[in-house]
């Protein structure tokens, strides 16, 4: 089965202030089949736009029971769904650890229901890599992959990196579209 890829970023200009702008970004790509999509939001932080890159994501996915993977350079969300945080949340009645609500409940509990729906694997891979000129793309793959169970070849990574620069791409424009209104 062709997996569906989605990769996804999310930005906030501002970020820990008391006013600031956010923006999302996903790429879906199916085979040779490409949407991308992004948006903005007012008074927000990093975390909820990467959340929110990734929930508008499987929102546009159309069919159920898809092969999914998922590729974001943010730990929070992949190591969330990598090692089943939210297990232990929903059973402390969201409740982190140290016995604080656990932040943004509100897109943890709309992004899990996909989790049912879908067969999803996610993929942590480190943000902002330029790779023209860069002569050590052979070590950040070899990072890439001990991070993840799945092997790829150096050009896949290179084409990930990619496709993950252009979300982050898409998440600024959702920064400058909320600036225009």
């Amino acid at each position: 089965m062709t997996p569906l890829k989605i990769y996804t970023d999310g930005a906030c200009s501002g970020n820990q202030s008391e006013e600031n702008i956010g923006g999302w970004g996903a790429i879906l790509e199916y085979g040779v089949h490409k949407k991308e999509i992004f948006g903005g939001e007012i008074n927000t932080t990093n975390n909820r736009m990467e959340m929110t890159a990734l929930l508008r994501g499987f929102e546009a996915v159309k069919k159920d029971n898809q092969l999914i993977e998922v590729f974001s350079d943010s730990a929070y969300l992949v190591n969330c769904f990598k090692e089943k945080w939210y297990e232990k949340w929903r059973m402390n009645g969201w409740k982190t650890a140290n016995k604080q609500p656990v932040e943004n409940k509100d897109l943890w509990e709309s992004l899990l229901p996909h989790l049912d729906t879908h067969n999803i694997k996610f993929y942590r891979v480190r943000g902002h890599i330029n790779l023209a000129g860069k002569k050590d793309i052979g070590k950040l793959h070899n990072e890439f992959l001990e991070t993840n169970t799945d092997a790829f070849t150096l050009d896949e990574f290179k084409y990930i990196v990619e496709m993950n620069n252009r979300a982050d791409a898409l998440a600024n424009a959702g920064i400058l579209s909320m600036k225009q209104e």
